[in-house]
């Protein structure tokens, strides 16, 4: 499977340490790691952080054809604060580098498109993502909701929404978009056709997610780990939902593999940390 991400690559720095970031960047970092062709479409400064990142990317497996270097810009941070519980809250510094990546499309055409809210919130780059998205009608469009705070706004979700054919967000984006009233299975049974998504998953932290792919809705529980930070989780998640669905997998068996590596990262510091697959935790005895 070849996967193209567009969005943010920037450092998260988390007390004295500094971890290569980005909610489309882990993604596609953890796409690698289960096999997959990844291309990322972003940018980063002319500074040392940048030469850092294309280092990085590529150590991680990614291709960096169209990781475009801007002149004159810095590469993107986010300050992280982590709290007890391991819960992050972000201060995302802008404009960035990333806020303006292009692409000139000499790719074959990949079978996933994969975006996110926060790259979209620069004109430029929203323009970005819908020009790749034309090029390339053919591939399936995954959006990670990944809602920030002051890096939305209720327009932007509902446009990407609509050009989404699967989507991920957790219980509380939920409720941004369909207010606190409604419950995980009627939003999922209501929204999905309304968008026309072919699949949607809301995850609740430790609680695991629930999952609609056409008629089919499953709830599958989570794992209880020792929370080192909760940064990358999600978008280790998503990997493994995207993974799971494009190998066909029955549908609680793809959102108990996300539950699982979604807590495997939370068990560790940083977005992307290493993993093995015989690492995540063990499946409940029955």
């Amino acid at each position: 499977m070849h996967i193209l991400g567009v969005g943010e690559i920037l450092w998260d720095l988390i007390g004295d340490n500094e971890y290569l970031g980005g909610a489309v960047l882990n993604f596609c970092v953890q796409s690698a790691r289960l096999g997959h062709r990844v291309t990322l479409v972003s940018a980063v400064g002319d500074d040392a952080r940048g030469c850092r990142a294309l280092e990085r990317a590529r150590a991680f497996g990614l291709s960096t054809q169209f990781i475009r270097t801007v002149p004159d810009r810095e590469t993107g941070i986010v300050t992280v604060t982590v709290d007890g519980a391991g819960q992050p809250s972000y201060v995302i510094h802008r404009p960035a580098a990333y806020d303006f990546a292009t692409f000139d499309g000499q790719l074959p055409a990949p079978d996933w498109i994969a975006f996110g809210t926060l790259h979209s919130m620069h004109p430029q780059a929203r323009q970005l993502l819908r020009d790749v998205i034309a090029r390339y009608p053919g591939a399936r469009r995954f959006y990670d909701v990944n809602l920030r705070r002051d890096s939305y706004t209720t327009e932007l979700v509902h446009d990407l929404l609509q050009r989404a054919q699967v989507v991920k967000l957790n219980d509380s984006e939920m409720e941004v978009i369909a207010g606190a009233a409604v419950t995980t299975e009627k939003f999922c049974h209501d929204y999905a056709p309304r968008f026309g998504w072919q699949a949607v998953c809301v995850t609740r932290g430790s609680e695991g997610c629930a999952l609609l792919a056409g008629p089919e809705y499953v709830e599958s529980p989570g794992y209880r780990v020792e929370v080192a930070d909760t940064v990358g989780a999600g978008d280790a998640f998503a990997a493994a939902l995207v993974h799971g669905l494009q190998a066909g997998w029955p549908l609680r068996e793809v959102g108990d593999f996300a539950n699982r590596l979604g807590a495997l990262v939370a068990s560790r510091p940083g977005g992307t940390p290493e993993w093995r697959l015989e690492e995540l935790p063990a499946r409940p005895v029955c």
